[in-house]
């Protein structure tokens, strides 16, 4: 996943603007218990292990299938390329039409007259046998009909800013990010020289490309809002007096303030909001009841606050910045004060599971597009931050499959 950070702004730019309380789902719910499970050491895989050869022990398989594999590996920029692709032909939205989620078939998702639809069922049939949608025949010979999995759900909007996680996979391959991935091996060479994406640009840093392109910047808040959404539920819902005794909370790096303005909604002791920002991000913040707007450098000083919250701020940052962003947040804090830090969090073993693969497919994304040496961490690295910070407490709850919050307290 993209993380908006660049190497002169620690903002996180997440379209917050667009975010607005939400009502609690059972299907939230239902996600607090996945992720619990997650966490647990469940596997979720896309496919059986039966019937899927890279499941198994990569020392356990045949030559044929090892071959068989490498083959998958060596073609998998076809998965992306395709989802990108039917998601701006508007597959998903026509195929899910308000909820019918009828199977279709690839002429019907096509203009009237279109003189090849078989060139979409190939994309279509690629991405069922990912688990993105189903296929339906009624009869041999019949045309192939589709419609959304849970999976493929996830492309359609669901939340009050219409943003989705089709959002996020149109700003990961936009030509731009994709330019990016050939300089992968110069990161490795020269981990200490420009990342990738600016090597790929001249020496500009994605968010100074985005800053210069209006297009890119919506895609991009669009898909951190996408994002930002369903994890918001899942932390409301699962972090139970998380917030209690809080009565000044400060949000690091939090852009127009309306994760800040979810939180007050649901909390209701929390009394005072600072939004903490870039100047020149929170001079664009609009006015929001009992939220500060305040404009500073989180390298230098942080406000005071009972707690401070952040969201995707320390994982484009090197280890000595995250300690010096920590011992400011430290320095800011009451005695038993805590930050809420949300972050990625990879697990300590590497194995096959969709979990960990997500994690370390974003770590490397992370690499490519925003920043070299900032990376995602394990638990016990973010602990060992929090401890050379001077705190003394610290906890991870895994309220989302992806992002878990730490919790660390002075």
């Amino acid at each position: 996943m993209s993380f908006p950070h660049a190497h002169q702004t620690y903002s996180t730019y997440k379209a917050d603007r667009l975010l607005d309380n939400s009502r609690t789902t059972r299907g939230t719910r239902r996600l607090t218990s996945l992720a619990r499970s997650v966490h647990q050491s469940t596997s979720l895989k896309m496919s059986s292990p039966a019937t899927d050869p890279t499941s198994a022990a990569a020392d356990d398989l045949s030559p044929a299938e090892a071959r068989l594999a490498m083959m998958e590996l060596a073609n998998m920029i076809s998965v992306p390329m395709a989802l990108t692709a039917v998601i701006r032909l508007g597959v998903p939205a026509a195929i899910w039409a308000g909820g019918a989620n009828a199977p279709l078939p690839a002429a019907d998702l096509l203009p009237p007259g279109h003189p090849d639809p078989s060139v979409l069922e190939r994309l279509l049939r690629l991405l069922a046998s990912r688990g993105v949608f189903s296929e339906h025949t009624a009869a041999p010979g019949a045309a192939r009909r589709y419609a959304l999995t849970a999976v493929g759900r996830t492309l359609v909007p669901t939340g009050p800013s219409g943003a989705s996680y089709a959002d996020y996979v149109l700003q990961h391959h936009q030509d731009a990010l994709v330019l990016a991935w050939p300089r992968l091996r110069d990161a490795v060479l020269d981990p200490a020289g420009p990342e990738p994406f600016a090597r790929a640009h001249g020496g500009v840093p994605a968010y100074a490309y985005y800053g210069q392109d209006r297009e890119a910047n919506e895609v991009m808040l669009r898909a951190m809002t996408g994002v930002s959404e369903p994890f918001m539920e899942a932390l409301l819902d699962g972090y139970g007096g998380g917030f209690d005794g809080v009565a000044t909370l400060v949000d690091v790096g939090g852009s127009s303030g309306a994760c800040l303005e979810m939180i007050m909604r649901r909390v209701g002791t929390i009394r005072e909001g600072v939004n903490f920002d870039l100047p020149d991000v929170v001079a664009a913040a609009p006015p929001i009841a009992g939220v500060r707007h305040v404009g500073g450098d989180m390298f230098k000083s942080i406000p005071t606050g009972d707690a401070i919250f952040m969201k995707w701020v320390l994982t484009t940052w090197t280890n000595d910045e995250c300690t010096a962003i920590l011992k400011n947040c430290h320095e800011a804090l009451p005695q038993g004060g805590k930050l809420i830090a949300c972050e990625p969090v990879v697990p300590e073993t590497t194995d096959t599971s969709t979990r960990t693969r997500a994690l370390l497919e974003n770590d490397i994304f992370v690499m490519t597009t925003y920043r070299t040496q900032g990376r995602e961490r394990s638990e016990e690295e973010f602990r060992q931050l929090g401890l050379t910070a001077g705190f003394t407490g610290f906890r991870a709850l895994y309220l989302d499959p992806f992002y878990a919050v730490l919790e660390y307290v002075k």
